[in-house]
């Protein structure tokens, strides 16, 4: 997983309107069909704004929808999601390299062993903010959400975000506080059968759970420890810990696989 951030990280800043965004959309989307993933791009067009200090043009990007052969939408089925774009000034090693290569790390772990409830997994574009508030952060997220026809949003279970997991030594969980904790619970209990030490983000709404949470779907969060190169130039590997990465896929990983 390491060396999947440190690809990721090579592309520099990933905005999500941008050439580097492409190329490794890419390198993602080709690493999911080598494990047998069918992969779908979901366009969809954002505004000009300002994104962290930073002046975006609007434009066009997308989201990587990988399912299995034969998944069916409207069967019951968990939704588990990492953007992989970033702020513009940013090579965005744990914002959110991380997230983008445990979520790879799932991939390879479910289709050699499918899990019980199938899973879609969602690499997004345009997370991160082109300016203040909801209507201006997590289009990639909303977008998905809004296109559901209802069928398919009922038979979402749960979403997980995987977003910042790869610094620290403790792996935060949390939600955004509509989703009555269900979700997050869930992950405590698989971090305890993990055997992997976990703390409370709070309420957090700063990731793409907070989509799924606002349509009533319960969603969690794993990731969001401070550190010091947090929507900046120093958002490199030098932060990254392989183990703090293997914390993150094996708390998601038991949750996954556990489900009935």
């Amino acid at each position: 997983m390491f060396a999947t951030v440190q690809r990721l990280q090579s592309f520099g800043p990933r905005e999500a309107t941008g050439g580097a965004f492409r190329r490794a959309a890419a390198y993602v989307q080709g690493r999911l069909e080598d494990d047998g993933w069918q992969v779908a791009r979901q366009g969809l067009s954002v505004p000009a704004g300002v994104s962290w200090g930073v002046p975006v043009d609007a434009g066009e990007t997308f989201n990587l929808v990988a399912t299995r052969p034969g998944f069916d939408p409207e069967q019951p089925h968990v939704v588990v999601g990492a953007h992989l774009d970033t702020v513009p000034q940013s090579p965005g090693a744990e914002d959110n390299g991380s997230g983008v290569a445990v979520l790879l790390e799932l991939a390879r772990l479910a289709a050699a062993e499918p899990p019980a409830v199938p899973v879609m997994l969602v690499v997004y574009g345009a997370e991160e903010p082109r300016g203040p508030g909801d209507s201006r952060h997590h289009y990639g997220s909303r977008v998905q959400v809004d296109r559901m026809p209802a069928a398919q949003r009922d038979a979402v279970r749960a979403m997980l975000a995987l977003d910042r997991v790869g610094v620290g030594s403790v792996v935060p969980v949390c939600d955004g506080g509509l989703a009555g904790g269900v979700v997050a619970r869930q992950l405590l209990r698989a971090a305890e059968r993990a055997d992997v030490p976990t703390t409370s983000c709070g309420q957090n709404r700063s990731s793409d759970h907070w989509s799924f949470e606002k349509a009533d779907i319960p969603a969690a969060r794993l990731g969001s420890t401070s550190w010091a190169g947090y929507h900046s130039a120093d958002d490199t590997t030098r932060y990254i810990r392989a183990g703090q990465l293997g914390r993150s896929a094996r708390i998601a990983w038991e949750w996954l696989s556990g489900l009935r």
